[in-house]
């Protein structure tokens, strides 16, 4: 057993917090600060300091389970992975290979991801690959390559966040879901600087505001633009900026001038007065952000939410200026990074476009396969939920738990259950583990070396701390020994370094070029940002090119866009848009609006955290959170059971009653399956750029819960 501690990272968040693990006498570890890691500085929420009671006896899976009649009973390696790969053969000879589906998930490392989809893609032939990060920051990443030509969540370290003059955060309550960055924040006031929280309730985090905005949901994209208006009315424009790096302004100010100040009042609620705050707060200082979560992004108007909040940066001369710009908080721990290398739809390593000839030359050559022979696009990640048992008839899922996190998961799982096949790798029994025909127990997090990418794009290195228990096997492992008994013998290496090796490769030369990066530069330097190319020799084809072959040392890019943007002419894009309503507002029959969100003692679907008793006494089940006029209204006490009821179905849970909420509005966590399953009512209506679904705003009843 090791006797000193193993310097790694928190399995949860995006922030993937720098912490120790050390052993413990009686087996198992324990988590112990880190305070070298400059995101956390050795702070850890519940959370990560819990996260090692997953992982014990008792809690995680230790053994493959079969299908036997209507039980899972467990089984021996040799026989799951043979039916697993006698079914996908099946299924593929009867229907042919887009009938046959992979779902993974952002907290894959990037190892582990860029595997997942060159399995997908070379040896089962199929375009139907996603996963569930699309439910995450697929509207801002799309937001972001249209404007600036890149996506990464933040463009610059979380430390450039206290030297800002203004911070405009708009439907993130991080106070809960990443608890140890809001010392960012309260140093950003303690130096002088301002905090401004857009979110229809007032969070943990609103209170920590020097002004709170609390519009209805739905309306975050006619705020950005009653800004963008004033901004111009009020001669606020930088227009030497303007001209000197962007395009596209006059189209994106006209949209803009459409939405005068008291008609963004009407539709969001939040009056004249504090809109001509806001922008004097955010124009006044030298330097100021915006930075957004899933509130504005998770709507079928996500894009263009995104979009008219990056014009505003972009009008005021506050992107790819030192400590100023847009950003994005990304939510899973690898969400970044998952995207990056191949298990999203439409995307190949280092964020290579798939109907791109000459990236599919690149990675083709790095694979050894003809490109002609990689499968186009395939569907996101709902409308791949939703062809399941039709189109789809068999599912690989790794590392995600959609019966509980996707939109209208009653309808989800339905169609999860019409499968012929399902197949699951994951380290607990998930809820769609449960209905599955096999179940792989895998290594996760302290059990495993591999990289994941963060918010701030640092690529980061996790260490394998303990030696995983007998009868669990890395993911990595399980597509080395798919692969080779469905016909590819070679390619699918079990150890993470040489995965990554090859990652390197084919990344070079991408938007995410992590050529540059190596496990030894990860382990000395606390991290590297990407991008970070290694440049080849002038002989050499990029695709051929060892990222190894030459002596220069890339430091990595903190901070990106202050030369130029990552588009052909170098200049960002301004992109015109206008307010447009929610897909489903209310009506007499479903007058009340709903909006979700995650609360600080869980995480997710709750999988993982709803097996751990100090984190379930902190967060037991979900609840409804309501105005005392919408209570007095249905009649409702503190803890009365209600039900809130939309068009996709209805969940019943505890009234928890406060005045920080709209009257028009109620709130839900999505941690829990059953009946209290916030996701059964969420509407599926899909952004047409992003594809990311509305799970932020649809029309809901609420009244008193019969039996």
């Amino acid at each position: 057993m090791r006797t000193t501690s193993t310097p790694t990272h928190c399995p949860y968040c995006a922030l993937q917090c720098g912490m120790a693990l050390s052993p413990l006498p009686t087996g198992g570890v324990e988590v112990v600060e880190r305070p070298d890691f400059p995101v956390n500085r050795g702070a850890l929420c519940g959370k990560g300091r819990t996260a090692p009671a997953v992982l014990a006896p008792g809690v995680r899976l230790t053994s493959p389970l079969v299908r036997s009649g209507d039980a899972l009973v467990p089984a021996s390696w040799e026989e799951a992975l043979d039916r697993i790969a006698r079914e996908l053969t099946r299924v593929r000879s009867t229907y042919g290979a887009d009938a046959l589906g992979v779902f993974g998930g952002g907290g894959l490392t990037n190892e582990k991801a860029y595997a997942l989809g060159k399995f997908a893609r070379v040896v089962l032939g199929t375009s139907q690959i996603d996963y569930n990060g699309r439910f995450c920051m697929s509207s801002a990443a799309a937001g972001g390559i249209k404007a600036f030509g890149l996506d990464r969540g933040l463009p610059f370290p979380m430390e450039d966040i206290p030297r800002t003059g203004c911070v405009i955060l708009v439907g993130s309550n991080l106070a809960e879901t990443m608890p140890p960055s809001l010392r960012f924040f309260h140093e950003l006031r303690e130096n002088g600087g301002t905090l401004i929280v857009v979110d229809p309730r007032r969070t943990r985090t609103a209170e920590q505001a020097d002004l709170h905005l609390a519009p209805r949901p739905g309306t975050d994209l006619a705020l950005a633009l009653g800004l963008l208006h004033l901004v111009v009315a009020e001669g606020r424009v930088d227009e030497e900026y303007v001209a000197a790096r962007t395009t596209g302004w006059e189209d994106a100010r006209a949209a803009a001038m459409a939405h005068w100040p008291e008609y963004v009042e009407r539709i969001t609620g939040v009056s004249v007065p504090e809109l001509r705050e806001v922008v004097r707060l955010f124009c006044e200082p030298e330097n100021a952000m915006v930075l957004t979560a899933r509130g504005p992004e998770q709507q079928s108007k996500g894009t263009d939410t995104v979009g008219a909040w990056i014009n505003l940066c972009l009008a005021t001369g506050r992107a790819g200026r030192p400590l100023s710009g847009y950003g994005c908080l990304t939510g899973q721990g690898n969400g970044q990074g998952g995207r990056e290398h191949g298990q999203k739809a439409d995307q190949l390593p280092g964020y290579r476009k798939l109907d791109d000839p000459a990236a599919r030359r690149h990675v083709a050559e790095v694979w050894g396969v003809d490109p002609d022979t990689l499968p186009g696009p395939g569907r996101s990640a709902y409308e791949l939920l939703d062809a399941l048992g039709t189109d789809v008839k068999s599912l690989l899922l790794m590392g995600s738990n959609p019966i509980v996190s996707a939109p209208r998961a009653a309808h989800v799982e339905e169609r999860i259950g019409s499968l012929d096949f399902l197949a699951v790798c994951d380290v607990v029994l998930s809820e769609t583990a449960a209905l599955a025909d096999v179940v792989l127990p895998v290594t996760q997090w302290a059990e495993e070396t591999g990289t994941t990418t963060s918010l701030e794009g640092r690529v980061l290195l996790r260490r394998q701390a303990l030696t995983p228990p007998d009868g669990v096997r890395s993911d990595l492992e399980v597509l080395h020994e798919l692969a080779a008994r469905l016909g590819v013998e070679k390619g699918f290496p079990t150890d993470p370094e040489e995965v990554f090796e090859e990652l390197r490769r084919a990344s070079a030369g991408g938007i995410a070029d992590y050529s540059g990066i190596t496990y030894r530069r990860l382990a000395e330097e606390n991290g590297v940002f990407w991008p970070c190319p290694t440049p080849a020799p002038a002989s050499a084809s990029p695709a051929s090119a060892s990222p190894a072959s030459t002596s220069a040392v890339h430091p990595g890019t903190p901070r990106l866009f202050l030369d130029r943007f990552a588009t052909p002419d170098g200049r960002a894009r301004f992109v015109p848009v206008s307010h447009r309503p929610a897909a489903e507002e209310p009506d007499e029959e479903y007058p009340v609006l709903l909006t979700t969100g995650r609360v600080v003692s869980q995480y997710q679907s709750g999988a993982q955290t709803r097996r751990v008793d100090e984190l379930n006494a902190a967060a037991p089940g979900p609840f409804v959170e309501l105005h005392p006029r919408l209570a007095a209204r249905l009649g409702a006490a503190e803890g009365d059971p209600v039900a809130v009821v939309s068009r996709r179905g209805r969940a019943v849970a505890p009234a928890r009653i406060t005045t920080g909420i709209r009257p028009d509005t109620v709130f839900m966590p999505f941690h829990w399956p059953g009946e209290g399953r916030a996701n059964t009512l969420t509407n599926p209506a899909l952004d047409p750029t992003s594809r990311m679904p509305e799970f932020k705003v649809c029309a809901v009843r609420v009244e008193i819960a019969t039996p």
